[in-house]
């Protein structure tokens, strides 16, 4: 006589464990992480280093995830760049607020050591010069866009010393890029503190400013 053995046809005994169920991105999320991911790598490696498998890879995808959100390295690069650029512009103008000129500097430089202490990955892949043709993300375009900020304000200071309102802009590339060169120099040695390159670097540009000739003479055989 045959006997029946009761089997549970409800949990058979080869069955595997189940694997957790990943939960999968939105498209924005998914985009944000690549932003995040690109970032970091531009930071690290510059444009032609990074490649867009190391990206998917990181972000554990195939390449064709990354062409669908930013059409490649390229696009993925440019939007970066944007995204830093706009990021110090809004700092850099954002702190420029009502006071005696000589704050205004303090300010301005205080912004942008800000910018390289708080974004340091950004401010890297801002001083390298973009391989993309039709991109603006530059340095020497940054410098050129925070320059126009305080264009005004050196024209007005200008003005009420007599000076011609009409070289504001050069004067205004020129502090600018001291500030940003310097900037680069400190985002590596990062000493002396924040503070004391912030007050060292107006203490050069004011006291200049200060003992400005309203018509510079050169002393040397050279006349053109």
């Amino acid at each position: 006589m045959m006997v029946a053995v009761a089997t549970d046809s409800s949990t058979p005994s080869n069955d595997k464990p189940r694997r957790a169920r990943r939960t999968r991105m939105t498209g924005a999320e998914r985009r944000q992480q690549l932003l995040e991911i690109g970032r970091t790598l531009f930071a690290a490696k510059g444009f032609e280093g990074t490649s867009v498998e190391e990206i998917a890879a990181k972000a554990g995808v195939s390449k064709p995830v990354v062409y669908e959100h930013f059409g490649g390295k390229e696009g993925l690069y440019a939007v970066v760049v944007d995204r830093e650029m706009r990021r110090l512009l809004d700092m850099v103008t954002g702190s420029l607020t009502a006071g005696h000129p000589r704050e205004l500097c303090e300010q301005a430089a205080f912004a942008l050591l800000d910018y390289i202490e708080e974004y340091t990955d950004g401010f890297r892949i801002l001083v390298r010069d973009s391989p993309i043709p039709q991109s603006t993300g530059t340095f020497a375009s940054l410098i050129s866009d925070i320059a126009t900020q305080v264009e005004d304000i050196l024209g007005r200071e200008f003005k009420s010393r007599g000076f011609d309102p009409k070289l504001a802009p050069l004067y205004a590339q020129a502090l600018v890029g001291m500030v940003a060169l310097t900037g680069q120099w400190w985002l590596d040695v990062r000493k002396p503190k924040k503070a004391e390159v912030a007050a060292h670097l107006v203490n050069l540009a004011w006291h200049g400013l200060d003992g400005l000739e309203p018509k510079p003479r050169l002393i040397g055989h050279r006349k053109s």
